[in-house]
């Protein structure tokens, strides 16, 4: 089920929705790296380290999260006529492409309303994350970072119901890794990147092109489900 398209389609999601995450995730970002050490902080090769365990934490939150929707996805197919459920889940991926395009490309910004969604899930996790305080290892922020992975977000909830649709535990884990990895030039050591990530994201034109192919890839994802 899931295609090379699809996995590009997520990669375009999390890199061009750059100006999304430093709006979102640029205040994390400052407030876990203020809080390490002076001497951590003020030394970049002793700050790469966190800043790299963080974000590794955070894409394998989002493996994890997208293996479990993904596996529930498997479940819808296993329990429904399977043509049915292939066809459903086909639609729904689509549908979430043509959303996704739409979000990024700046034409709809209704994908946001998710977020509401995870509010609930969200009170329950935080107060993990923040027994891992204050961070003093690459371990903890790892940890952090995995626990990041989970705020309400709903360019990342946008993906992780698209993983329904992936095929399965591996596939919905691997589309989310794909998304994860599309993030990482905006977040990955916000303070040296994340000002040229944020002004390539805030280009019009960029945004654009990267919602019209993922626009596209929708597109052409719901004309086949129609014609074959």
């Amino acid at each position: 089920m899931l295609g090379l398209d699809q996995l590009t389609a997520a990669f375009l999601v999390g890199l061009l929705g750059g100006v999304h995450c430093v709006g979102m995730c640029g205040g994390i970002v400052g407030t876990l790296t203020l809080g390490l050490p002076a001497m951590v902080r003020t030394n970049l090769a002793r700050l790469a380290p966190y800043q790299l365990a963080y974000n590794l934490g955070r894409l394998a939150g989002y493996t994890v999260a997208g293996a479990l929707m993904g596996g529930f996805g498997r479940l819808l197919v296993a329990v429904m006529p399977i043509q049915y459920a292939q066809r459903s889940l086909y639609a729904l991926a689509a549908v979430f492409m043509v959303l996704l395009g739409l979000y990024l490309g700046g034409w709809w910004p209704g994908l946001a309303r998710l977020e509401r969604v995870g509010s609930g899930l969200w009170r329950r996790i935080e107060p993990i994350g923040r027994r891992l305080l204050p961070i003093r290892s690459v371990i903890q922020a790892a940890g952090v970072g995995f626990v990041w992975a989970w705020i309400p977000c709903g360019l990342v909830y946008s993906v992780l119901i698209w993983s329904i649709s992936a095929g399965g535990a591996g596939e919905g884990a691997l589309l989310m890794l794909s998304f994860g990895i599309g993030t990482l030039p905006t977040l990955m050591g916000m303070g040296l990147l994340a000002g040229a990530a944020a002004r390539f994201g805030e280009k019009t034109w960029m945004r654009r092109v990267a919602g019209s192919l993922v626009l596209g890839f929708g597109v052409y994802a719901l004309w086949q489900l129609f014609v074959v």
